[in-house]
């Protein structure tokens, strides 16, 4: 089991580190580990495709594997099978760029995104990871659920304009909850507004959907656009989606 966690641990750092390699060294201090199990543990990943390696051998990053593992999860799962092409409805309607994405712990994961074909465009990919107080798609999800699972902060500043405080983020969920959707105002990247909606399928809600438009691209008149058609979306979507409580023989899998 310890190795099996060691394992884990390793990618996770790797994918965490992006465009980053690292060398050994780094690897074993950050998980401590001695360099010659770490060395060991770092073979038999890229002899499987987990983990690549430079031409010197001496720098380490995620290998395709754990993109083939990605791309099977998302295929397997029902809901995003689902939801896909009601993203690409929202995203002719509106010509903006729109997400799918699931709480995953204290972060939204991104499952789905249709970019935007003007010129001025926000830039996304699935797979990518934001922390949920600073962004639409999270503060959607965090007003599904009550304030008490907040964590007491101090938040991670992502912007000038991201929430750094429970009570701030807390007020923020509170108007949320009146309005039925979330509002990121350049919270999560800088010059990009975002309009969060939840997807109540399941109780609380996990899943989320977005419309993200640059600011200087948002009159108040796309503004009231957007909302009306991110609301009748996710109506669509809600009464397509089977619930959470099984039927018809799919598979409900715990989060």
């Amino acid at each position: 089991m310890k190795s099996a966690a060691r394992t884990v641990e390793l990618l996770e750092l790797l994918a965490a580190r992006g465009d980053r390699p690292a060398r050994l060294q780094e690897l074993a201090e950050a998980l401590d580990v001695p360099r010659s199990s770490m060395y060991a543990l770092l073979q038999t990943l890229i002899s499987r495709g987990w983990v690549r390696t430079d031409v010197t051998g001496s720098l380490y990053g995620i290998g395709i594997h754990a993109l083939l593992t990605g791309t099977s999860y998302l295929d397997s799962d029902p809901r995003v099978r689902v939801v896909r092409p009601y993203l690409d409805e929202a995203s002719e309607a509106l010509g903006e760029t729109i997400h799918m994405a699931r709480l995953d712990g204290r972060d939204v994961a991104y499952l789905a995104t249709r970019e935007s074909h003007e010129y001025l465009r926000t830039i996304s990919r699935v797979g990518r990871r934001l922390p949920a107080h600073a962004g639409a798609l999270g503060k959607a999800l965090l007003a599904e659920r009550p304030d008490t699972d907040l964590p007491d902060g101090p938040y991670e500043p992502l912007t000038p304009h991201t929430r750094t405080t429970r009570e701030s983020l807390a007020a923020d969920l509170a108007e949320v909850r009146a309005r039925g959707y979330s509002i990121d105002r350049e919270e999560g990247v800088p010059g990009i507004v975002g309009f969060g909606f939840a997807l109540r399928y399941e109780v609380p809600a996990q899943d989320a959907i977005s419309c993200s438009v640059p600011v200087a691209r948002l009159s108040a008149g796309h503004e009231e656009r957007i909302v009306a058609v991110m609301r009748e979306i996710r109506a669509k979507i809600e009464a397509t989606v089977p619930g959470g409580s099984g039927g018809g023989g799919a598979v409900h899998w715990r989060r």
